[in-house]
């Protein structure tokens, strides 16, 4: 079932003047096979709720969408119902892979100097073809009746009323495409993707052919970071080896600065724990390094300074830690043949460690929390968290 979420401004935010025309409509610079406004494509979506969050008068209504029984299934879908766009981000890697204009009459767009749809622009096949110049015609889809014009990285999409089908010969027309009464379709989509591979992206199953730009030479972006169970993490592109019982002095030297540092409250896992003769009701002195454009959590002992504890993240959505984290792309090994990764199911954990027994019931601190509680399940050496839905949202690694 798609989940849906609204996001309004704080009050304490500041009220930007929202750039637009006299009936409201924002203006944004639209950047064939690149993006459009603020929002480039293979951006993480971590960034582009960043820019939302800048601009909170411009995208006061946003609409967050995904298929929340199998979250890996379906684009993760940004929205703004206000000015008729939306971004659609690859559910494993969370990156944008194409942009829709799916109301032309709501958001006007700026493409070098000149303005097109909004209310008082029409985007007119011809007013496209004027601005965009001259492109190999077009393909038409007769089931929906639609014809699409395609740019490099940018297409248009002109529904075709049935009585002048037959301007459509074999799928083909002729550009600029009038009718003979001498009227001109107007644009009902605009989409924006990749152009760096020759791929014609439009409406229906060409959608699918949308894929993230390739990641820059170098990018630590979901870099693949191998778990020795009570051993250590491996950082497969940088190549860092993190062990237990590394100093915070050492993953400074092989992380650089954590984003952030803070003091672990009570255990509250620690009651399960017959080994822990600390009393239940005292401050724990351990302390977290928190790397979230990684992923990952170090947990330190407060008394040893030492590594006791690494917390990976899955940045699922529908678990209340969405967008604190990007994804870990983790891959743990378990034996020769098989190894557990994000995408790994709570079904699929069990068959390759065997059954754990019980769960213990996390509520993540409220129990208002509108997302559900989820379930912790221990192993030796590793406990995982999972959700309703049976994805892990986050796997812990210690020394047993």
């Amino acid at each position: 079932m798609l989940q849906h979420q609204q996001q309004q401004p704080p009050p304490h935010r500041p009220r930007r003047r929202c750039e637009g025309t006299a009936m409201g409509a924002i203006v944004l610079d639209l950047r064939p096979g690149l993006g459009i406004g603020p929002f480039s494509l293979g951006m993480p979506i971590c960034e582009a709720f960043a820019q939302i969050e800048q601009q909170p008068n411009i995208y006061d209504v946003v609409h967050v969408k995904y298929y929340d029984e199998e979250p890996l299934k379906l684009d993760v879908v940004i929205s703004f119902p206000d000015h008729g766009f939306h971004l659609r981000f690859d559910p494993w890697s969370q990156r944008l892979r194409l942009i829709e204009i799916y109301d032309v009459k709501r958001l006007q767009m700026r493409y070098a100097t000149s303005l097109i749809g909004g209310p008082s622009t029409l985007a007119t096949f011809v007013a496209v073809y004027a601005l965009f110049g001259p492109t190999f015609p077009g393909i038409y889809d007769k089931d929906r009746g639609v014809y699409t014009l395609f740019y490099p990285g940018l297409s248009f999409a002109f529904p075709i009323p049935g009585q002048y089908t037959d301007c459509c010969h074999d799928g083909e027309a002729e550009l600029p495409l009038e009718f003979p009464d001498g009227t001109t379709p107007v644009t009902c989509r605009v989409s924006i993707y990749d152009s760096s591979t020759d791929k014609k992206v439009g409406v229906g199953s060409l959608m699918d052919k949308a894929s993230s730009p390739p990641l820059p030479a170098g990018s630590l972006y979901m870099e693949e970071v191998h778990a020795k169970l009570g051993e250590e993490l491996y950082f497969a592109t940088g190549g860092q080896h993190i062990p237990f019982g590394a100093s915070p002095q050492d993953v400074w030297t092989e992380l650089g600065r954590p984003c952030g540092i803070h003091q672990k409250q009570v255990d509250q896992m620690v009651i399960h724990s017959a080994l822990d003769p600390r009393p239940r009701t005292t401050l724990c002195g351990d302390y977290f390094y928190n790397y979230f454009t990684r992923g990952l959590d170090i947990l330190f002992d407060g008394q040893t300074h030492k590594i006791k504890k690494f917390v990976l993240h899955t940045n699922y959505p529908g678990h209340p830690d969405f967008n604190s984290y990007i994804k870990c792309n983790f891959l743990i090994q378990v034996n020769n043949s098989k190894h557990i990764t994000p995408s790994t199911k709570w079904d699929q954990v069990k068959e390759i460690l065997g059954d754990c027994g019980r769960a213990a019931i996390q509520t993540q601190g409220s129990t208002s929390n509108p997302f559900g509680s989820t379930f912790v399940y221990g192993y030796q050496n590793i406990a995982f968290e999972v959700m309703k839905n049976g994805y892990i949202a986050t796997v812990t690694l210690f020394q047993s």
